[in-house]
């Protein structure tokens, strides 16, 4: 990182983003495709503040920058169809990044707190029906398939925690074995989300049931501080891997290409909502901070969150 940016700024600005980017990873604990975009957002900024300045960049003229430079990048990156939650996340590195200087003592970046966020449409995901949801977690559906049983059976088991449990694909993928009980042993597991932060998500039997049958078939020994589920030659699971096994259901059940393992956690949580699931009990168990994104992450409407807030509030 320090030498990109040492091609258009000098090397007291390319330290203090070094300083900046393990700050945002030990306290901020970004996650590293965070760190990574951000990194780039910056790169691309000063790139374009060299040019567009005709100099270098240094931590003096970094501060002094107007809020029209930044204007100027966004219309820029703009033009180059870049999507507004891109250009939201730009933003706020430049913020992130204009705060630490500030923290740090190197300058104050005024012109940064003067610019509007661009606006974002809200898309709302595609639940996967109730009905396809279960088949996909069904190893028969694939049985045609020239593959092991065991692998049927691990991404069969991938797919009910998906759903049955409503997790990230990294979520899953990151648990270790000493972190599911055996059928009879537990119902619930402890899932590290975003920001490594932990919460406990309830775990169905019959999702265990399947977790249990792949791993009495897998050939890998799997450790209790190794992980759950494995690859073919027995490393970690790639998501990948599990990206692919959907594509093929997709075909064989006739599903859109919107169908992804993702979708399995839209659909986890669509249709607890559709049961009278409470949104804030939902909220909990994704692992959402906020419940407006819990609101457009279930695809429910104005109408039906305040029928859930007349329902829950505390009124006379």
């Amino acid at each position: 990182m320090a030498e990109f940016a040492l091609e258009c700024a000098d090397s007291s600005i390319a330290r203090e983003i070094v300083h900046w980017q393990k700050h945002l990873g030990a306290e901020r604990r970004l996650s590293p495709k965070t760190l990574e975009a951000y990194a780039r957002d910056i790169r691309q900024f000063l790139a374009f503040l060299a040019e567009h300045r005709g100099r270098q960049v240094t931590l003096k003229n970094f501060a002094a920058i107007e809020a029209s430079d930044v204007r100027a990048f966004m219309a820029m990156r703009r033009a180059d169809d870049i999507a507004g939650r891109s250009l939201m996340r730009a933003l706020a590195g430049l913020r992130s990044f204009g705060r630490f200087l500030e923290r740090e003592g190197k300058g104050k970046v005024g012109a940064l707190s003067a610019i509007r966020a661009p606006k974002v449409g809200k898309s709302l995901p595609k639940p996967i029906q109730m009905a396809a949801a279960k088949r996909l977690a069904d190893a028969d559906e694939r049985a045609g398939e020239e593959r092991d049983p065991w692998i049927l059976a691990r991404d069969a088991a991938v797919m009910a925690l998906l759903y049955g449990s409503g997790l990230r694909i990294s979520e899953a993928l990151g648990l270790k074995r000493r972190d599911v009980p055996k059928p009879g042993e537990g119902d619930v597991l402890v899932v590290t989300g975003k920001g490594n932060k932990t919460r406990m998500v309830p775990v169905l039997h019959n999702v265990l049931h399947l977790i249990e049958d792949y791993a009495a078939i897998c050939p890998w020994s799997l450790s209790p501080a190794g992980p759950m589920f494995v690859g073919a030659r027995g490393g970690p699971l790639s998501p990948r891997i599990i990206q692919l096994a959907m594509e093929r259901l997709r075909g064989a059940l006739g599903l859109p290409d919107s169908a992804t393992p993702h979708a399995l956690r839209h659909s986890f949580a669509t249709h607890l909502l559709s049961r009278g699931g409470d949104l804030r009990a939902i909220q909990e168990l994704l692992g959402h901070a906020s419940l407006s994104t819990t609101q457009i992450y279930t695809g429910i409407d104005s109408e039906r969150l305040l029928e859930v807030y007349r329902s829950a509030h505390p009124r006379r």
